[in-house]
């Protein structure tokens, strides 16, 4: 099997550069309209697909991205590997402000998004005990690395609500108390319905600001991360760029297990199964049903 990248922008990357063929394209998906059309094409000879997660215009807040049918939508087109690039707060000192970090793990905080492609008709649970693809953080931090980023390998991002960026009581207990590392509003659910949807996924999040803690930045300011997000925005493309020939050539099967994460996932006994449902589910989970 043949790799195609799939690319989520987050705020402050809308496109990416030099792909070859690019063709904007719009999928239809069981599960609602996607953030946008998807921009697809191939760079460096390997097969790419980039949708910006809060659409061309930045028109979707946190809350009303639809993560499933963006992820559905990816699945529909073929991808394989799905990175998020996002914009994130820090709780770290060394974490700075125009670094980037390749998230290992996530708290979600959230509580207004629908977080699971299955439900009642068709029922699964999957494991997230280990929610990002080590193979593509390896290619992500190598291609951050070359691009001349400051890379921070490994890093707990907490998942808020928002729109609204945290109290400092929040910012202190998510720090100090929970030892988070990162914070960002979009990541939750997306990496979730990603392993439902046995996708490979992997998070680079782009440092805009300290967050509420830190004593010598005050409150986040948004015309600071609006500055920051236009220097992380050029990196992040050299990122993405970096990122084709790491992952060219033949797709193995993953060894993290990713793209077998329904193996033994579904509880509904078939002849208990919704058709209505399963027709839902025809991209996300062919493979098993």
């Amino acid at each position: 099997m043949k790799a195609k990248i799939g690319i989520i922008g987050g705020s402050g990357l809308y496109d990416i550069d030099g792909l070859e063929g690019a063709e904007w394209v719009s999928v239809e998906s069981p599960w609602g309209a996607p953030s946008d059309a998807i921009l697809c094409g191939t760079l460096n000879g390997v097969d790419m697909a980039f949708l910006p997660r809060h659409g061309r215009g930045h028109v979707h807040s946190p809350s009303t991205v639809p993560y499933r049918a963006n992820i559905d939508a990816l699945k529909r087109l073929g991808v394989t590997d799905v990175i998020s690039v996002s914009a994130c707060g820090s709780f770290r000192e060394e974490m700075a402000p125009g670094d980037f970090v390749i998230v290992s793990d996530f708290i979600d905080r959230t509580f207004a998004r629908e977080k699971s492609f299955f439900g009642t008709g068709c029922v699964a649970h999957v494991s997230v005990a280990h929610p990002v693809c080590a193979r593509l953080g390896d290619a992500c931090e190598a291609a951050g690395r070359a691009a001349g980023v400051t890379v921070h390998r490994g890093g707990t991002y907490l998942a808020m609500e928002g729109p609204q960026f945290s109290s400092m009581a929040e910012s202190k207990l998510y720090r100090d108390v929970w030892g988070c590392d990162v914070i960002g509003m979009t990541n939750m659910p997306e990496a979730k319905l990603a392993r439902e949807a046995e996708l490979c996924y992997a998070s680079v999040a782009m440092i805009t600001d300290y967050d509420s803690w830190h004593p010598d930045h005050g409150s986040v300011d948004i015309s600071d991360i609006i500055a920051t997000l236009g220097a992380n925005s050029a990196a992040a493309k050299q990122t993405v760029a970096g990122l084709a020939p790491r992952l060219a050539g033949p797709r193995e099967v993953c060894p993290c297990g990713c793209d077998r994460a329904l193996e033994f996932a579904i509880m509904t006994a078939p002849d208990a199964r919704d058709a209505a449902m399963l027709a839902k589910l025809d991209a996300v989970a062919g493979r098993v049903l």
